[in-house]
């Protein structure tokens, strides 16, 4: 029997969290192969990430590029059929919730192959995030169920999962991050930006914090509140660079605004920080383990575990500036421990979990 699994990654996200999984299932001596679709296709956004976690260099490139939510995902689809179709995998692995993980879910349910699901049961319960419809989509479709936080068994009970899909394994891209913590050094961005004191890193992206007129006029408002507060930095994500400029963003002595950067100097820049504000998913957990106090602009959040933990918050953007300067003045304290399973051993789980689970299909089929 064919035993070989099949990694998809398209994205940013997604590659802090496969990094540790395909490293333990080497270890194991797993036949596995890496397609990246090029949903993220500049260097700053994919390339960097190999080159820094020790990723191998992908088996196919798929150069998707970006487009619309259908157009993507629909590329994605068309181009993974004809290579599942040649590698037959016994197993396709997705991360996240990218257009990708969705798009290769797809294909492979239709092909009749098994999906495991890394990061499984996540839910803002909002339905306009895209998101949202690619996390119910596929772990409706997935075989194996990779939970990274308690909730996440919660919601995937909540719709009927089978407690047989469902494993509890804790969160590979803290993995990741424990990993390369000795190599965050915030004396590099502090240097390369001239940052002489506290200060905040921002992150926005969302198309509700972005995309319209309003929206980016309140996003531009606060980060120019923030910046009277203190000394920020804005690493621009191509999303929303047009809007946000068109808005008014435009950067000052208090307020850098710089290109996107790769995993260690962004992390470098995150460990040195008073306080983030951001509107991604990645950012809450990574801030929440580094117990650097983060707000999040944003009206719900798949990561509840963060807000329980007591390292992060929703805000709204007018509100940002005031909670800036409350953490400013030191209105916040750190949690002593990281939550359960987030010990840097995730990755382990997951391969040990495949292993066994190819395991009992081979034995299974050859009966």
């Amino acid at each position: 029997m064919n035993r070989s699994v099949v990694h998809i990654v398209g994205a940013r996200p997604n590659f802090m969290k496969a990094a540790p999984v395909i490293s333990a299932m080497a270890a194991r001596g797993m036949d596995q192969q890496l397609i990246h679709t090029g949903q993220h296709y500049d260097p700053a956004m994919s390339d960097v990430f190999f080159r820094e976690l020790g990723l191998p260099e992908p088996d196919r490139n798929l150069g998707i590029g970006s487009g619309s939510h259908a157009v993507q995902t629909a590329g994605i689809m068309l181009a993974l059929e004809p290579v599942f179709a040649e590698l037959t995998p016994s197993l396709v692995v997705v991360y996240g919730d990218v257009n990708s993980t969705t798009a290769a879910s797809l294909v492979a349910a239709k092909m009749g192959i098994p999906i495991a699901h890394v990061e499984a049961g996540l839910r803002s319960f909002d339905d306009t995030m895209p998101e949202e419809i690619n996390r119910k989509i596929t772990d409706l479709l997935s075989e194996l169920l990779f939970v990274t936080a308690p909730e996440g068994l919660e919601n995937l009970r909540a719709v009927g999962a089978p407690e047989s899909k469902i494993h509890f394994v804790g969160n590979p891209m803290i993995d990741t991050l424990l990993a390369n913590l000795e190599r965050f050094d915030p004396a590099g961005p502090r240097t390369s930006l001239d940052l002489d004191g506290a200060y905040a890193v921002a992150t926005i992206h969302r198309p509700t914090n972005v995309d319209s007129r309003a929206a980016a006029q309140r996003t531009v408002k606060m980060l120019d509140g923030m910046a009277r507060v203190i000394d920020v930095v804005l690493p621009l994500h191509p999303r929303g660079q047009r809007s946000l400029a068109e808005a008014g963003l435009r950067a000052n002595e208090r307020l850098r605004i710089i290109e996107p950067l790769g995993y260690l100097d962004f992390m470098s820049l995150v460990r040195g920080a008073t306080v983030v504000v951001t509107d991604s998913g990645g950012i809450q957990e990574e801030t929440t383990v580094l117990r650097i106090p983060c707000l999040t602009v944003r009206r719900n959040t798949e990561r509840p575990i963060t807000i329980n933990h007591g390292t992060n918050r929703l805000i709204e953007p007018e509100d940002v500036a005031e909670a800036v300067a409350s953490i400013v003045a030191g209105d916040w304290s750190a949690p002593s421990e990281p939550p359960p399973l987030w010990d840097g051993h995730a990755g382990e789980r997951i391969a040990d979990v495949i292993v066994r689970w190819l395991g009992e299909v081979a034995v299974t089929r050859s009966h």
